[in-house]
Order: C-alpha cells, then sequence, then structure tokens
C-alpha cells in the first residue's frame, strides 16, 4: 500500500506497557503498527510510557501546575499528531498505574479540555484526530466487553479521547494474552501491520 503526500498523517504511537522490553506482546505490537505505518508513507513518533519517570497527580493544584518540560514535550507531540495509538495491557480491570499516571499527566486543561471558565460547558480541545486504543488482557476479548462491559478500555476511549474531541476513537481488545498460540500472536501482530498501513 502507498500513499499520497496529501494521505500521510502524523502518528503518535504510545506503548502503555510498564516494561518496554520488546518481547512484550505491547511492544511487538506498537512496533508492528509503526512498521506498517512507516513503510506506508506516514510519519511515527513513539512514546515508551515505561521509559519516563512520571509521577501521579495528587492534587488539583498539581494538575493545574504548569508542566515539566518533559511533559510538554510530549504535549506538544499530541498537538502535531492526526492520530494517536495508545497500547496498553488490563491491570486489576484498569490501566496501570503507569500509564495512569502518563494520562494524567499529560492530558491536562489547555491540552485535553478547555479550563474551566474558559468555555462554556466541557469544550474538548483535540478535535480533528483520530485514535486506536489496543488494550491486552488475560482473559477473552468478548468475556472483557460481555461480562465487564470493557470499562478498563472505554475509561481511556471515552472518558479521555472522546470527550477531547477526538474523531474517531476505534478500539481493540486482545486476550487472552498471556500465553497466546505463535498462530494467533502472529495473526495479532500481521492486523496490526495492515492497522498501522492505513493510519487507522
Amino acid at each position: 500500500m502507498t500513499t499520497t503526500r496529501t494521505d500521510r498523517r502524523r502518528i503518535l504511537l504510545i506503548n502503555g506497557h510498564p516494561d518496554p522490553h520488546p518481547d512484550r506482546l505491547c511492544s511487538a505490537l506498537a512496533t508492528a503498527y509503526g512498521e506498517g505505518a512507516e513503510a506506508a508513507g506516514h510519519q511515527v513518533r513513539r512514546i515508551e510510557v515505561g521509559g519516563l519517570s512520571l509521577a501521579p497527580i495528587t492534587s488539583q493544584a498539581a494538575f493545574l501546575s504548569q508542566p515539566t518540560p518533559e511533559v510538554a514535550e510530549i504535549q506538544d507531540a499530541v498537538r502535531e499528531a492526526d492520530h494517536l495509538v495508545m497500547i496498553y495491557p488490563l491491570w486489576l480491570g484498569a490501566p496501570p498505574a503507569v500509564f495512569k499516571a502518563f494520562l494524567e499527566q499529560v492530558f491536562r486543561y489547555g491540552l485535553a479540555l478547555a479550563a474551566p471558565g474558559e468555555a462554556k460547558g466541557v469544550k474538548g480541545l483535540l478535535g480533528g484526530r483520530s485514535a486506536r486504543v489496543v488494550v491486552t488482557m488475560g482473559m477473552p476479548g468478548f468475556i472483557f466487553r460481555l461480562v465487564f462491559f470493557a470499562h478498563g478500555l472505554k475509561c481511556v476511549s471515552r472518558g479521555l479521547l472522546w470527550i477531547s474531541g477526538v474523531r474517531p476513537v476505534r478500539e481493540m481488545a486482545l486476550g487472552p494474552a498471556e500465553s497466546p498460540s505463535p498462530a494467533q500472536r502472529l495473526r495479532w501482530i500481521a492486523r496490526m501491520r495492515r492497522l498501522g498501513a492505513a493510519a487507522a
């Protein structure tokens, strides 16, 4: 697949696994997506959350404070992106604490939402961008959706991205991921590579 200059997209690829080792499924999925995107002519920037040291937000004052230079640089990458891809594991039914701290630090007022008093109601600031959220888990994906209502996915796809104006936000729930068969892992990798080529 080839893209024209106007089809090329700026993709921000975020591996939210606390352990960035390349053998991890999340890392392999991110690599496959990035390879597919770059081969198709898209511009890819990748962030390894497990390689950062961002503390969780512990107060309103901290959330409203000026971000550190490291966080500000990541915020600039979000602003520059046309398409966001977030990949993370499900831990205790939710995103890992390290990834949650990343989201708290980066998606503050001024990036994700207008600050209270700056707009009437809730105003998302990330319109014009699309996203894909991929979560891996120990259970089958259909159990995650039917029994647990995909809470650990919706909190990111709707509670963060959708409310911030991102459209569309596409979702994937992959499991069981603890010990997938080699064939299943290859199918997931191939699928991610195809999605990267399409920047979808």
